[in-house]
């Protein structure tokens, strides 16, 4: 009987305790890494919610930018951090499929805690207004008629965009040469400046659609998107393929569920602020909310599919 009640008693404690930090709940600055470098569509999409979640919390949000590694920088740093909410993460798609093709110590679903879905990204595949190409069946027949010579950049080896183009290329039975980037700003500056042939990207190309100097061919979505009424989506094209790539925030793994559903609330709110819904818009992207059992859900189900991806395109880890 003791022992039981001193077992309550600690059990009592512990909830107390973990209620006053919930409670505090932000003391300090939050940090929030994202997964792709200064002035890329995620970068300023990301800034503008850290910086309504500032508002809302009393304490600065803090954007980290950590690219590289297909967009896995982020939730792999999640792995060294405490579980009390001043170390947040961007959570792309490129994190499920990291332990199929590179060995890892942690696991994806259980070693973060997911917090909130955000969002999706608009895809499409652009050319130089100047290229001899100037649709898809275009780009399909270069390709075909010179193997291996066509480049087009994405924004890292095993993100979405490289991932999909590989599956079209596969599909349409033609050989691409990718080139990797950090992040759209670089890969535009070398598009532009001619160094690769085509782009895989999010919609951040858009201005300089507007501005007469990219070509788009198609864009992944279930539809056709407003700022390109006359751009055939990939289903259009006979690709059986709708990519939007969607993410959102974690943190480590062993938060209390109760500050997990106090950091969604607020960066919840945060997302639904007309500045961010607007600065979402600029690049065709729209807001995907999951809570934390949704997100969860979410990222169980794609760590799944994306197993079977990334074996069909033969890009698997050996063993």
């Amino acid at each position: 009987m003791q022992r039981r009640t001193l077992l309550l008693a600690g059990a009592a404690a512990s909830l107390a305790a973990g209620a006053r930090a919930q409670a505090a709940w932000p003391a300090q600055p939050v940090r929030l890494m994202i997964a792709f470098p200064p002035g890329g569509p995620t970068d300023l999409t990301m800034r503008a919610l850290a910086e309504n979640a500032s508002k809302l919390l009393g304490q600065p949000v803090v954007i980290e930018n950590r690219p590289g590694a297909g967009g896995t920088l982020p939730a792999q740093a999640l792995q060294q951090a405490k579980p009390d909410g001043y170390t947040l993460a961007q959570i792309p798609l490129g994190v499920f499929r990291l332990p199929y093709t590179t060995k890892i110590s942690w696991d994806p679903i259980k070693d973060i805690s997911y917090i909130l879905g955000i969002t999706g990204y608009a895809f499409g595949v652009v050319v130089p207004t100047e290229s001899p190409i100037k649709t898809w069946a275009d780009f399909v027949a270069w390709a075909k008629a010179n193997p291996g010579k066509l480049s087009y950049g994405s924004t890292g080896v095993l993100t979405s965009p490289h991932l999909t183009m590989e599956d079209i290329a596969q599909r349409v039975g033609i050989e691409l040469n990718h080139i990797p980037f950090k992040g759209s700003a670089d890969m535009m500056q070398s598009i532009l400046g001619g160094q690769i042939m085509a782009a895989a990207d999010s919609t951040g190309f858009a201005p300089h659609v507007a501005s007469g100097r990219l070509r788009v061919l198609n864009t992944w979505g279930e539809k056709r998107l407003a700022k390109f009424p006359d751009v055939p989506t990939l289903r259009e094209l006979g690709i059986p393929l709708v990519q939007a790539s969607p993410y959102g925030l974690g943190g480590p793994k062993g938060m209390d569920p109760a500050l997990v559903k106090r950091i969604h609330d607020a960066f919840k709110q945060a997302m639904e602020m007309p500045s961010h819904v607007e600065v979402l818009a600029k690049y065709d992207q729209q807001l995907m909310h999951m809570d934390p059992a949704q997100y969860t859900r979410f990222a169980e189900e794609t760590f799944r599919r994306e197993k079977a991806l990334v074996e069909k395109l033969g890009l698997a880890k050996p063993g």
